[in-house]
């Protein structure tokens, strides 16, 4: 008479190997693919291909360039606002149970009292004209 345990471990590593196998196979499809193409490609090396290309524009002159700083801004405000949103939708499902209604709209209203103050900061200090 077998053990059960055993049964149920063989189970369970039979579906690992499974797993595993399918790796192997995904490495070797992506590692067969890109030798692939590095045998049938061309290689004809030119000065054109080996300079540094930005979009589309040539480079001459230093490679220091200057970004102004407001451009970041604009981005930190963008991540603040939009990590802040996701905050929106675990608060509408706990306020559509029962039992805390009130106790998450006051929260969300003080949340949402944060984000004003932040936005009219910025406001007040220039930040959101775009000159």
């Amino acid at each position: 008479m077998r053990e059960p345990t055993t049964v149920a471990a063989s189970d369970y590593f039979q579906s690992y190997s499974v797993v595993g196998l399918l790796a192997v196979v995904g490495v070797l499809f992506v590692a067969v693919a890109f030798g692939a193409g590095r045998l049938l490609r061309p290689v004809v090396p030119t000065p054109e291909k080996l300079l540094t290309y930005e979009c589309g524009v040539d480079p001459v002159g230093e490679g220091w360039a200057h970004t102004q700083v407001r451009y970041y801004v604009y981005a930190f405000l963008y991540v603040i606002f939009a990590v802040d949103s996701i905050f929106l939708f675990p608060w509408a499902t706990v306020f559509a149970a029962p039992g805390y209604g009130a106790t998450t709209l006051v929260e969300m209203f003080i949340f949402l009292g944060f984000l004003a103050v932040g936005l009219l900061y910025a406001y007040k200090k220039g930040v959101l004209t775009w000159t």
